[in-house]
């Protein structure tokens, strides 16, 4: 068995490329990568044919699976893994050399999880570093990780994290939501709710922020969408047994603040879809306020933030 699986859903071309080099470039090559075309029309078998290295494993849907079913893709790159550990990468983002390497350290700092995290870099696209995600504690239960997350105080991408394999299978899988919008979240809450998750402070992945972006594409009524089923989950997640003291304390916090909190992540949600044609998105999100449990005021304050937003 090797060690990690990394998976590349595939639908992009432009950093294809770019993206399986630095996988192939790891320091630790005791890997596997399995690329899955999601029936690509651009040029993905042909970037994938260039390269000659063995552990690649090159498979295509037969049909596009699409955006709004992306954990599709995820979870079907799950099942084709052999790897102890898994991890999924987008197709224009990168891998520092010593990705592989550093989450192994990591995993020795904290054997047995099922869940570890590291720190990023949002690069652009012409790989200049923007900005770094926040620091992070060495290691924290779910209720505390949820809290600081919906508190905004930290952001995550789908390939800051690696999973146990066989624990991710045991859980179902990721967790499916429309455009895997709050996906990569709920998936990493789930694989600590026992044993908790660990994290470098060393930005070992690159996510390139650009106009095809998850954050920055999809039909925002899906997104609030969304929303909706996360609070769901969200409520009956917040049933469990806190692990500890501190836990509990993050927890009961979370159950007071509940209402507040999600409404932040709506007003986060509402705040990406007035980026472009904001006066037609106002006029939408008005019309469907009260199917989505917005207030006028929701609406204004996100309005006045799209305009005096950098």
């Amino acid at each position: 068995m090797v060690k990690f699986s990394i998976c590349i859903p595939a639908y992009k071309s432009a950093f294809l490329r770019e993206c399986i080099q630095s996988i192939l470039d790891q320091s630790l090559g005791d890997f596997e990568l399995i690329i899955l075309n999601d029936c690509s029309p651009q040029p993905v078998r042909e970037i994938v044919e260039q390269f000659t290295d063995p552990r690649i494993r090159y498979f295509s849907n037969e049909k596009n699976v699409g955006a709004y079913h992306l954990v599709d893709n995820w979870n079907k790159c799950l099942s084709l893994g052999n790897g102890e550990f898994f991890l999924i990468m987008g197709d224009d983002d990168r891998l520092h050399p010593d990705y592989l390497s550093e989450f192994s350290t990591l995993m020795e700092k904290f054997p047995g999880l099922n869940v570890y995290h590291c720190r990023s870099k949002i690069i652009d696209d012409e790989g200049h570093t923007l900005r770094l995600t926040p620091a992070l504690p060495a290691f924290e239960h779910a209720f505390d990780s949820i809290w600081q997350r919906l508190e905004q105080l930290r952001s995550n991408y789908i390939s800051d994290y690696v999973y146990r394999t066989e624990a991710l299978r045991v859980q179902g899988g990721f967790y499916d939501l429309p455009l895997a919008w709050g996906s990569d979240d709920i998936t990493a809450f789930i694989a600590s709710a026992e044993l908790g998750i660990a994290h470098t402070n060393r930005p070992v992945f690159e996510y390139r922020s650009n106009a095809q972006s998850i954050t920055s594409t999809g039909s925002d009524l899906v997104k609030m969408e969304a929303n909706l089923d996360y609070a769901d989950w969200l409520r009956q997640f917040l049933k469990r047994q806190a692990a500890d003291e501190t836990d509990s304390v993050a927890r009961d916090f979370l159950l007071t603040h509940f209402d507040r909190l999600m409404a932040k992540r709506k007003a986060y949600t509402l705040l990406l879809s007035l980026g472009s044609s904001r006066w037609e998105k106002a006029s939408k999100w008005w019309q469907k306020r009260r199917e989505y449990g917005l207030s006028s005021r929701d609406i204004a304050v996100a309005f006045l933030k799209s305009i005096l937003k950098p």
